[in-house]
């Protein structure tokens, strides 16, 4: 497999962010229910415990090995099937992240960006988005997402695409 780079520098809410954009031959509500539904996270990036109605979730990754904590995702906005806005922290930063869905003609697009708290995030967090897209894709096309290699695949491989973004970024806010 030959990953490809898909993140651009854009914006959600006025705020710089790193955009990804993906699409399924599905209904709005199918792929609202694989990237809000535990069970359905599960087959791509991990799981959520908790009652989002609380406005938070505790969250689990698992692709990444049995070492990586549960993290709170703070939701901040929630309005299904179109809208997902969640904020997270942990040890490497804070993550804000938007997820819009839109559908036209029986073809599902998703738009997800992390919204750039941290120019210096780029670099390894654009990977990873291309790394789970891809992997909810597989997925949701009923795929086997073990296939997916990080180490071989993702990183360092796409690591140069996000260094010119973070280098482009830092230029139009004029830091060097």
């Amino acid at each position: 497999m030959t990953a490809t780079a898909t993140g651009r520098l854009g914006t959600f809410d006025g705020r710089d962010a790193v955009v990804f954009e993906r699409t399924f031959t599905a209904p709005i509500t199918d792929v609202w229910a694989a990237v809000t539904e535990s069970d359905r996270l599960e087959r791509w990036i991990g799981t959520w415990t908790g009652d989002p109605a609380s406005g938070s979730v505790q969250f689990r990754m698992n692709a990444e090995g049995d070492e990586v904590p549960e993290a709170t995702y703070v939701i901040e906005r929630c309005e299904p099937p179109r809208l997902l806005g969640i904020k997270a922290g942990d040890s490497a930063g804070v993550w804000t992240l938007a997820v819009e869905l839109s559908e036209s003609g029986g073809v599902t697009t998703l738009r997800l960006s992390q919204v750039i708290e941290d120019p210096d995030q780029i670099e390894s967090t654009g990977a990873g988005w291309d790394y789970y897209l891809d992997r909810l894709v597989t997925a949701e096309a009923g795929g086997d997402v073990s296939s997916f290699d990080w180490d071989r695949d993702y990183w360092p491989a796409l690591r140069g695409h996000y260094t010119d973004l973070h280098t482009d970024l830092r230029k139009r806010l004029g830091a060097g």
